[in-house]
């Protein structure tokens, strides 16, 4: 008999919800979940939020065995940033800035003296200002100023300059003072990001100033809670772009760290979903947060603070108050609307849950849950006189629609009794009330889907809706079938979260303002990004960036990523043809025999129909499977590095789409190697050329390459 002499490596992830913190441990080879472990989330703590963080990992680690020593990874998400800007648990910040003088120290001065940030019901962040004068700038008065400030209340400090981002001397001068010499926690303006927009930038920087020590003070108590534990790896701390980056970098910019919960769930679909595009949909008791996933990245805006745009970025999610356990409202005429009020608010259970003999002479009550609320929410009394309530998991189950091995599967004879009632009042059958319930629900999401599936360009045969969250079956099939796009729900949906965690990447990103860049411009925010990313605990040779170009606004963005350590295998088994084939024709909504394959290189195979006379629909799949690239119309052409300009070129003119105002210029992808590199969004070919020319420099000139140009179409 043989044993597994295999040292185990295990990868541990905790992500804090509302309700709960739950932790799964993953292997690191095989991918397995070896370990889940949940605790209630510790609002009430006085270390917040943090303590049920470490119980959460102490209590998967004892419980399924696992020693410190095979802990290689070791990641949470955290609402602490976003629970202290919503309760108004911030410091005083007190902002320091300089300039030239002259014109730009008129222009400058009253961008960087910030009035109070209101954070709503009441809470803002305290803002007091002082400008120094670079005339006037040096340690004595830079000294007396935050002395001054400190006398008024300040707690921590802001160093912000005019053109910080192009020499960030004063704004280190400024900090030496007010950190090294004083004591006082500091953000310079320009570390958090090279933008220009001074406001903007000073802004952010206050925000992140002013959760520093409730932030610092839980991230020291976790990190010593993690290392009593024996555990000696780096503590990863998700980011709200869906990043991680190591502890003590999350000291100097916490406020990275506002949506990592968000954030969690959709780089677990990540995990499971073999498309690259496609529209998350996590569903939970009372909300439901809607995403896009576009060219195999979630989808990133700049956040909102206040009323204010500010340079953190974050996912791009709408959260919305209908989800599994959401109420129903109704008259005679029918079903009214679905939520924003959850049972759990209400504090029912859901009929869908309750033993079937427990539904006795159900009575309909129309009720108000909450002061304020609307007084027609449904509430069903029973003989034993509990009362319950109705549900869209309620109305899912009575469908039919939700499958044993989901979470929301329940009862849908108990459903049905308790539904009855409402279905004698309405004068119809218990099934048309069910629809009508997720038909209101449908009314509410399927706007946003199209919404945000218009924003970010995401065709509609390019909309998959991948479910996660305890609650996706009560929604998911019927909104997808409405919409007529395919779903899928992934294994482990209800922690798809933690496993988001546990998986993550390491992200950083580097901003600049850069008119017209050139190649070195390139090549060195690339090196920069890299440099971060590494900072932030990924393994240099795991450290990819891919590269933007804004032309309207002149910035340049390298978003670097990479892992904690260098994978030294790969256990998914690699797909044949045929396999490869039929995914890509299911994905095309074809056959296999209507697919062919028109590009081949070492790691990639290209795949189009013949269905369409009017476009080429083109699926890029890997070796183990998953679909990089999805478009609707495009070409692929095989090249070798030394000629791949001349086909560049060509398909410029050749997938132009002229419209009355107009050319829509094509989006290019090249597989390479084992990548698949993005130069999409490029509106002038000289700029798209020079950023794929960065790329291939550093490649033979003879390595075969396939150049994918893929029309864009208003």
């Amino acid at each position: 008999m043989q044993t597994d002499t295999r040292i185990r490596k295990v990868r541990m992830g905790i992500d804090v919800g509302g309700t709960h913190t739950k932790a799964v441990a993953i292997d690191n080879d095989t991918q397995e979940i070896i370990g889940k472990a949940s605790v209630k989330t510790t609002h009430d703590d006085r270390y917040g939020v943090a303590a049920g963080v470490v119980q959460a990992f102490r209590k998967c680690m004892e419980e399924n065995d696992i020693t410190p020593d095979e802990v290689i990874f070791v990641a949470h998400s955290t609402t602490q940033a976003t629970n202290a800007l919503v309760e108004g648990d911030v410091a005083k910040v007190g902002i320091i800035g300089t300039s030239r003088g002259g014109l730009e120290g008129l222009l400058a001065r009253p961008q960087m003296a910030l009035k109070n940030i209101d954070l709503g019901n009441g809470r803002k962040i305290e803002i007091l200002n002082r400008y120094v004068p670079e005339k006037n700038f040096n340690h004595d008065t830079v000294e007396s100023a935050a002395q001054e400030l400190q006398k008024e209340g300040a707690q921590v400090f802001v160093a912000t300059g005019a053109f910080g981002v192009d020499n960030m001397e004063d704004e280190q001068n400024i900090s030496s003072v007010t950190k090294d010499e004083m004591g006082f926690e500091t953000t310079m303006a320009s570390e958090i990001t090279k933008l220009y927009g001074l406001t903007r930038r000073t802004r952010t920087a206050a925000i992140n100033a002013s959760i520093l020590p409730k932030m610092l003070n839980t991230a020291i108590q976790t990190e010593s809670s993690v290392r009593s534990a024996g555990v000696t790896v780096p503590l990863m701390i998700m980011r709200g772009d869906g990043g991680v980056m190591e502890i003590n970098e999350m000291k100097k910019r916490p406020v990275l760290t506002m949506l990592s919960g968000p954030a969690a769930s959709v780089m677990g679909s990540l995990m499971y979903l073999r498309a690259s595009n496609g529209v998350y949909f996590e569903v939970g008791g009372t909300t439901v947060n809607i995403g896009v996933i576009k060219d195999g990245r979630p989808a990133i805006d700049y956040s909102i603070v206040g009323g204010h745009r500010t340079y953190i970025t974050s996912l791009d999610v709408r959260v919305l108050g209908v989800a599994g356990g959401s109420m129903i409202r109704i008259d005679k005429g029918g079903v009214k609307d679905v939520g924003p009020r959850s049972a759990h608010i209400a504090g029912m259970e859901y009929a869908v849950f309750m033993p079937e003999e427990e539904i006795v002479d159900p009575q309909l009550e129309l009720f108000s849950p909450k002061p304020g609320d609307p007084k027609d929410y449904v509430c069903i009394r029973l003989k034993n006189g509990k009362r319950i309530t109705i549900t869209n998991t309620c109305a899912a189950n009575v469908l039919g629609l939700v499958d044993p091995e989901y979470f929301s599967y329940g009862n849908a004879e108990s459903a049905r009794k308790a539904m009855q009632p409402i279905a004698d009042y309405m004068n119809v059958s218990v099934e048309e009330v069910a629809t009508q319930i997720l038909t209101r629900a449908y009314e509410k999401i399927s706007p946003v889907i199209l919404e945000l599936a218009d924003k970010y360009k995401l065709e509609h045969d390019m909309i998959r809706l991948v479910g996660v969250g305890g609650g996706a079956a009560a929604l998911i099939g019927f909104c997808a079938g409405k919409m007529g796009v395919n779903y899928s729900i992934p294994e482990n949906a209800e922690v798809i979260s933690s496993i988001g965690v546990a998986l993550a990447m390491v992200r950083d990103v580097v901003e600049r303002t850069v008119p017209n860049p050139t190649g070195d411009d390139i090549r060195s925010i690339k090196q920069e990004a890299i440099d971060k990313a590494v900072e932030s605990g990924a393994s240099p040779d795991t450290v990819e960036v891919h590269i933007e170009i804004d032309s309207q606004t002149s910035k340049l963005t390298a978003i670097a990523t990479g892992s904690t350590e260098v994978k030294t295998q790969d256990l998914m088994s690699e797909c044949t043809e045929e396999e490869a084939k039929a995914l890509a024709a299911e994905d095309m909504k074809t056959t296999p025999e209507r697919t062919e394959l028109t590009a081949e290189s070492g790691s990639f195979r290209v795949f189009q129909t013949t269905d369409s006379r009017h476009h080429r629909p083109v699926r890029i799949v890997d070796k183990k499977g998953f679909i990089k690239v999805q478009r609707t119309d495009a070409e692929a052409v095989e090249a070798k590095v030394t000629n791949y300009r001349a086909v560049v070129t060509k398909l410029w003119e050749d997938l132009a789409v002229y419209k009355a105002d107009a050319i829509l210029r094509p989006d290019y992808y090249i597989c390479a190697g084992a990548r698949v590199m993005d130069f999409s969004g490029g509106s002038e070919l000289e700029q798209v050329l020079l950023l794929i020319d960065v790329e291939m420099q550093a490649m033979d000139p003879g390595t075969e390459v396939i150049v994918v140009g893929a029309r864009n179409q208003l």
